[in-house]
């Protein structure tokens, strides 16, 4: 929100300079972002008028004019302007002014005729960002020979202020003037608006099928407008200064008004409405072309005014283009509302758009607000554009309006939370001087909140108004006194921060990537995936959320590739989303990728690339942390974005937890991608599932091994085999190992050799050899039986 030092004095004036204004209201929780100049600095520059105008001699775009600038004499000057004109009052450079830009003012010829000054325009004076298409015309009323800069009020200041959401109040010079009469004890004086008594009694019907979101509509209809009338110049400049560009004047009055009190307003042009201005819901499809030209598909849920022919204007966002004030227009409906705010809220962003009226209404607008706009509206109309006023038309439903909120503060309360006591007759003070009906009683004050303040509504909300008007910086400064005792840790959980450290020094380096994904990306990686997709994503290329950690990971890979770097190892910890809104699961996921060699590249270094039982053992080693690896199984599967064949399915307990592959070689080529890597991605509820360590006594006893090699099929995983071994070993097998795979010359085609290494140890006797030879017979047995496997010989 920006505004007018000079316009905001109009209504409180402060003993204050600009700079201590704008340091009181940021600390009274409207935060300035930036105070600046309203215009450029140049001197030299009069208030003069156009005596004479003939045409140049030697150019047919020249005119020699001849100005009074409140010398002695007439001023002969040359101009280039079309649409300078004898009688004119314009601002005028004499020599030896200095314009923006240092651009200094000398006696010149212009194709031989002497030129001793320059008329301005408003790009000129720095007035407009734009070339200005001609000069800048003053009012017949400026007085000649006055300095322009004085005549103008350009000794003035903006400020910009970047107001929270909660306080849409003070989106107006009124709220704004409303806080700083408040901070310095200071009455607040706007303009006089009294009501405009209706000289015609033509009126236009409305209809309010949509009360919930619309309580409350006011429209009047004014007749004979001069759509054609100029904007008063102290108008056009108080808008620019607020930041808007003068179009209009009827355009102009409502941004005005908009600007003044906080209520948006919209103008229709009343000859081109049939039969009655209905508030309604959109139908699905129906369409509207805004007044930027852009055509829109309006939803259903969105609030329309519409005539029996249509939608004339999105609600409290931006009107029609073909409904809209023109310079033909000779009768105006003049609309003005209070909206819901959640009626309005995100539907603009929806859309892509985003207007001075949707940010107001989306906040809250005073819903007592709307016919005092209006008869202020009307008041402007008919002093700059004339014309006939009829009877305000208004359309209520009490039972949707806002109803008042009555809260109480506690005396007491507000002692503890301020760690200070103020004098009762101060808070009861500063509350009515915030607007707030107040009544004392024993124990604190019973307070209702005004129409305005939609951000007060309970206890803390009064405290933080107190405290912030007495002065946060008045407040004493005190250490909290609390008892704080040490959370106890439970040993058999591991924190997120242990694996990231496991993983950290296991050689990985840490990648935080967005929640949201490309949707061809997702779709590529995990064709089948369910997930939310934003109504406001900041970018096309992230625009849904991510249903796996893969494509985050995989996008990281290829933003590291294109930047030469060859060996990636990259883990990340982050929620995934599957299911739709309505049944959405959030799951904390540890996902991994690997890609390129072994080992760093050096001298010594083997050169072999990282293959799935590389990032295997990394996981493994995750898996070991909590101590119950046992719980843990691998199990061949299919993933869409895995290798067939190089992919394993994780089970914790017996329930699926997580995948381990190497990336499918379909989904590189739709990638472009030209190296092969390896992920995983698992539960980290279940990673951080662990026991407490116990100690168990060594024995003393000295260990048994035996070796045995199997002969099984190609296609039987390692793991069955395992099983078959360990369900016969019996209850002193200490360890099993796998040391050796084999297939090739001695063994048959479609078979495989797997050695295992088998370990017993007893903890108070020593184990003879009849006793392992029977377990070794056993395990042999069942293998055979289970698997269909041999022992090789």
């Amino acid at each position: 929100m920006k505004f007018s030092e000079q316009w905001l004095r109009d209504w409180v004036t402060p003993q204050l300079d600009t700079q201590a204004i704008a340091d009181q209201i940021t600390m009274a929780g409207l935060e300035v972002d930036a105070v600046e100049p309203v215009a450029a600095s140049f001197s030299g520059v009069v208030v003069a008028e156009v005596l004479t105008k003939e045409k140049h001699p030697d150019a047919d775009k020249l005119n020699v004019c001849t100005v009074n600038d409140g010398s002695a004499a007439p001023v002969q000057v040359v101009c280039g302007a079309p649409n300078v004109d004898v009688g004119q009052k314009i601002p005028f450079a004499q020599v030896g002014g200095v314009l923006p830009g240092d651009f200094k003012i000398k006696k010149a010829k212009l194709r031989g005729v002497e030129s001793r000054g320059m008329i301005c325009s408003a790009s000129e004076l720095g007035l407009e960002e734009e070339t200005s298409p001609g000069i800048l015309v003053l009012p017949a009323s400026a007085p000649v020979g006055t300095s322009f800069r004085d005549y103008m009020q350009l000794d003035d200041m903006t400020i910009e202020v970047d107001l929270t959401p909660n306080r849409g109040d003070c989106l107006s010079i009124k709220g704004l003037a409303r806080e700083v009469g408040v901070l310095n004890r200071l009455p607040v004086s706007g303009p006089s608006i009294a009501a405009v008594a209706p000289t015609i009694d033509t009126t236009f019907p409305v209809k309010v099928e949509a009360p919930e979101q619309c309580p409350r509509y006011v429209g009047r209809v004014i007749e004979g407008v001069a759509t054609n009338a100029e904007t008063p110049l102290w108008m056009v400049e108080r808008l620019r200064r607020s930041g808007v560009r003068s179009i209009d004047p009827v355009v102009d009055i409502t941004n005005y008004v908009m600007l003044e009190l906080g209520q948006p307003l919209h103008a229709f042009d009343r000859d081109h409405l049939q039969g009655s201005i209905t508030v309604r819901l959109a139908t699905d499809a129906e369409r509207l072309t805004l007044l930027d030209g852009q055509e829109v598909t309006l939803r259903p849920e969105t609030l329309v005014i519409a005539d029996e022919r249509g939608p004339l204007a999105m609600a409290g966002i931006m009107g029609g283009e073909n409904s809209g004030a023109s310079e033909n227009t000779q009768a105006i409906f003049l609309e003005s509302a209070f909206f819901a705010p959640l009626a309005i809220a995100g539907q603009a962003r929806s859309y892509g758009l985003h207007t001075d009226a949707s940010h107001r209404f989306e906040r809250g607008v005073d819903p007592e607000l709307p016919l005092v706009a209006v008869e202020r509206a009307s008041q402007l109309l008919l002093e700059i554009c004339g014309g006939q006023a009829g009877p305000v038309v208004e359309t209520v439903s009490e039972e949707h309006l806002p109803a008042p909120r009555a809260i109480t503060l506690r005396e007491a309360r507000l002692e503890s939370a301020l760690s200070k006591r103020l004098s009762a007759d101060d808070v009861t003070d500063i509350l009515q001087r915030l607007g707030l009906d107040v009544d004392k009683h024993a124990e604190g004050w019973s307070v209702v909140a005004p129409s305005w303040r939609f951000d007060v509504a309970i206890e803390e909300d009064l405290i933080e108004e107190v405290a912030r008007i007495h002065g946060y910086n008045n407040l004493p400064v005190r250490r909290p006194a609390a008892r704080l005792a040490l959370r106890s840790a439970n040993e058999s959980t591991l924190t997120p921060s242990q694996l990231r450290h496991q993983m950290v020094a296991r050689g990985f380096q840490e990648a935080v990537t967005y929640s949201f994904v490309a949707p061809d990306l997702q779709a590529a990686l995990l064709p089948d995936a369910v997930s939310p997709v934003l109504a406001n994503p900041i970018s096309s290329d992230l625009s849904v959320m991510r249903a796996s950690l893969f494509p985050g990971l995989v996008r990281a890979l290829e933003h590291n590739l294109n930047r030469q770097q060859t060996r990636v190892r990259i883990f990340e910890t982050g929620l995934v989303f599957n299911g739709s809104l309505d049944h959405l699961t959030q799951v904390p996921m540890m996902g991994a990728l690997v890609c390129g060699g072994r080992e760093a590249e050096g001298w010594d270094g083997a050169k072999a690339q990282v293959d799935f039982y590389d990032l295997k053992g990394d996981l493994e080693s995750l898996l070991a942390m909590g101590g119950g690896l046992a719980a843990w199984r691998f199990e061949p599967g299919a993933h869409p974005s895995l290798h067939p064949g190089q992919t394993a399915q994780l089970f914790h307990e017996g329930k699926p937890a997580g995948w381990i592959g190497t990336l499918h070689p379909q989904v590189r080529a739709t990638l472009g991608l030209k190296v092969d890597a390896v992920l995983f991605e698992v539960r980290l509820d279940a990673l951080s599932q662990g026991s407490i360590p116990a100690f168990e006594p060594l024995s003393r006893y000295p260990e048994v091994r035996r070796d045995l090699a199997f002969l099984i099929k190609a296609e039987t995983p390692v793991q069955a085999l395992l099983d078959c071994a360990k369900a016969k070993a019996g209850d002193y097998l200490k360890d099993i190992k796998l040391f050796d795979v084999y297939a090739g010359k001695g063994v048959a085609e479609g078979y495989k050799s797997i050695a295992l290494g088998l370990t017993w140890q007893h903890a108070s006797r020593t184990l003879n050899d009849e006793e392992i030879n029977q377990l070794v017979d056993s395990i042999i047995t069942n293998v055979r039986a289970e698997l269909d496997a041999e022992l090789r010989g």
